[in-house]
């Protein structure tokens, strides 16, 4: 869809607040193309932030509430959609009561601490019809996209197998004054069946892995440990997976792995070629055929189907495009499925993911908690 042919759609936020890891970014990025304007919110439960919050934004006084259910009360049919930026543990009670209401939900990931708050949420969705939409902002990169098509053209040949890392430093790494870091309270805090780490990283790695490759988790063999600064939670974690397909993936995910500020990598090998893209070089992609010639692909490559769309260069490529970028193109696509939503009771994207594949994830996660707990290949749950 174009920028011309699209109307802007109105969104309040629940969360998100000036405060929060995450609040500016979506803020931005929901703008940034102008299919959303943001009308309303409930952006924090510490007064003074969440009306700071509201007036820097530019939300009129009356339409920021100091609690998000008399939000949802008060803006009954002024909204096209609520986006829930709490922090995870919420989310369950937030998307489920928003839905109630007849919103339409867009959700930071991960839509949930469990497979079993998201079959909740999902008998929601199937219950009222709803929209929910979960934001996976790393497939918003062009690259990857282009990556995507590559291997659904077959230029890969049969993938076999991948190698996914995402480490961090933020648990180790002190500052200056060799004081530690202060991480939000939940963050802090492991859930009954899965460790906060997996619902902040792997829940990424295992998004990105089927959908570059549209495979699935089959069972898992992995360990867990705690390595920063923080030892009642984990901060690093390790992962074999068989995949459907015959399929065979390495995962490793951290915070506690000093000189990584976010290296979020994956390298992908079929039988015909082989390709990497790394997110702090993220406007490149490397490739490598079966004959041992390597290519670097960027936005300007003439061979590319998806990364040349103007919708991707905001501005010429050599001017890097970068993480928010990334989110605003999530946000293009959720806008164009909200439309098709509101016009036919469903939608279909390719770049546009809800509760059934943010179970998946969580079920996996779960298969490596216990994983390490029994110190045995665990099998990974389906719905």
């Amino acid at each position: 869809m174009s920028f011309e042919a699209s109307k802007s759609l109105k969104v309040g936020f629940i969360g998100g607040g000036l405060n929060s890891a995450i609040g500016l970014t979506h803020r931005i990025a929901v703008e940034m193309d102008r299919r959303f304007v943001l009308k309303a919110g409930c952006f924090s439960t510490n007064k003074h932030i969440n009306h700071n919050t509201g007036h820097t934004w530019g939300v009129k006084q009356h339409r920021i509430y100091d609690d998000w259910q008399t939000l949802l009360s008060k803006e009954k049919n002024r909204l096209d959609a609520i986006v829930v930026l709490t922090p995870i543990p919420s989310h369950t009670e937030i998307v489920i009561q928003t839905i109630e209401a007849g919103y339409p939900v867009i959700c930071e990931k991960t839509l949930a601490s469990s497979s079993a708050d998201v079959q909740k949420i999902r008998h929601a969705v199937e219950q009222h019809q709803a929209f929910l939409a979960v934001t996976y902002n790393y497939s918003g990169y062009p690259m990857l996209r282009e990556l995507k098509m590559m291997i659904e053209k077959g230029v890969l040949g049969k993938i076999i197998q991948v190698q996914a890392e995402m480490p961090q430093e933020g648990f180790i790494r002190l500052d200056k004054e060799g004081k530690k870091a202060s991480p939000q309270a939940w963050r802090l805090e492991d859930q009954d069946t899965i460790s906060t780490i997996s619902l902040d990283l792997c829940a990424h790695i295992h998004h990105l892995i089927f959908f570059l490759t549209d495979s699935h988790p089959i069972e898992v063999v992995a360990m867990q440990q705690s390595f920063g600064v923080f030892n009642q939670v984990i901060d690093n974690g390790m992962c074999l997976a068989r995949y459907s397909h015959e399929m065979a993936c390495q995962i490793w995910y951290s915070k506690c792995a000093l000189g990584h500020r976010n290296g979020l990598r994956i390298r992908v090998y079929g039988t015909q070629g082989a390709a990497e893209w790394y997110q702090m070089e993220p406007e490149y992609l490397r490739y490598v055929d079966s004959k041992g010639q390597n290519t670097t692909l960027d936005r300007t490559t003439a061979v590319n189907d998806i990364s040349v769309q103007m919708r991707y260069n905001r501005f010429k490529a050599g001017h890097p495009a970068g993480f928010i970028e990334a989110f605003a193109n999530v946000y293009y696509d959720i806008a164009d499925s909200l439309l098709e939503f509101q016009q036919k009771g469903h939608y279909d994207s390719p770049y546009v993911f809800g509760a059934d594949i943010a179970e998946e994830g969580l079920h996996m996660l779960e298969a490596i908690y216990n994983s390490d707990n029994q110190k045995a290949w665990a099998k990974v749950e389906r719905s």
